[in-house]
């Protein structure tokens, strides 16, 4: 299948970068947190070899194949794989302060190297546009990007996972009928998805939810802009075809 090419917006907005932005940790680590990254996230981490069968990265076959874009301090990526036992989760997330508080929920201190680990989860410590290139066409049932980061100044637009030249790629790796479900706070970010998502005809353009539905876990980015005062939005995208 063909990659479908970059999409029309109503204002010109530059190709996203080759190279990842933003921060891979935000204070020196402590003992622990290195054995985490060390001697537990090698035993749990996606290996590249398998992105070409992505099934045969797990303990067993997964009854379905989801993907989490940047899952912050992984409390959605637990919850959704607690929740739905028999489904193969990739978890993407490059900030090593993130992986740490994943890690940590699932290792005891002192086990970072033997504890038994979860034989249907998997993370991806890299970028995730990277994964996706080379994941199999149509191999995804849902896909999350969950309050990213909204690089709100204008010259930043194309640091954006949603980008109009990023849908195709997208859509191509969700199978039709999959579910790609964004949600953000940031009312520039939520323009943002309302002009990209609506200048295109792959994905089914819903109207976002005001509340949290019921089977999206909450972060603790949700957390704090509701404490904050902030409406976040839910958007569920379904994939035409």
């Amino acid at each position: 299948m063909s990659e479908p090419g970059p999409l029309p917006v109503r204002r010109e907005v530059r190709p996203p970068p080759a190279r990842l932005y933003g921060r891979q940790r935000s204070h020196p680590l402590r003992p622990r947190q290195q054995k985490l990254l060390d001697d537990t996230l090698p035993r749990l981490r996606f290996p590249a070899e398998a992105a070409a069968d992505p099934a045969t990265a797990f303990g067993r076959v997964p009854s379905a194949l989801w993907l989490e874009v940047g899952f912050g301090g992984g409390e959605h990526t637990l919850a959704q794989h607690a929740a739905h036992p028999t489904i193969g989760l990739i978890a993407c997330e490059v900030f090593e302060n993130g992986l740490c508080s994943l890690l940590t929920r699932l290792v005891p201190d002192g086990e970072e190297a033997t504890a038994p680990l979860p034989d249907l989860l998997r993370l991806w410590d890299d970028d995730a546009r990277t994964l996706l290139q080379a994941l199999p066409d149509a191999c995804l049932d849902r896909m999350f990007l969950l309050f990213p980061d909204p690089w709100p100044k204008s010259r930043h637009a194309k640091r954006r996972f949603v980008h109009p030249q990023a849908i195709g790629l997208v859509a191509v790796k969700l199978r039709p009928g999959a579910e790609w479900r964004i949600a953000s706070d940031d009312p520039t970010y939520q323009d943002w998805v309302r002009e990209v998502m609506g200048a295109q005809s792959l994905f089914e353009a819903a109207q976002p939810a005001t509340v949290r539905p019921d089977d999206w876990p909450p972060t603790r980015y949700e957390a704090k802009a509701l404490a904050a005062g902030r409406t976040p939005l839910y958007w569920s995208f379904i994939r035409t075809g």
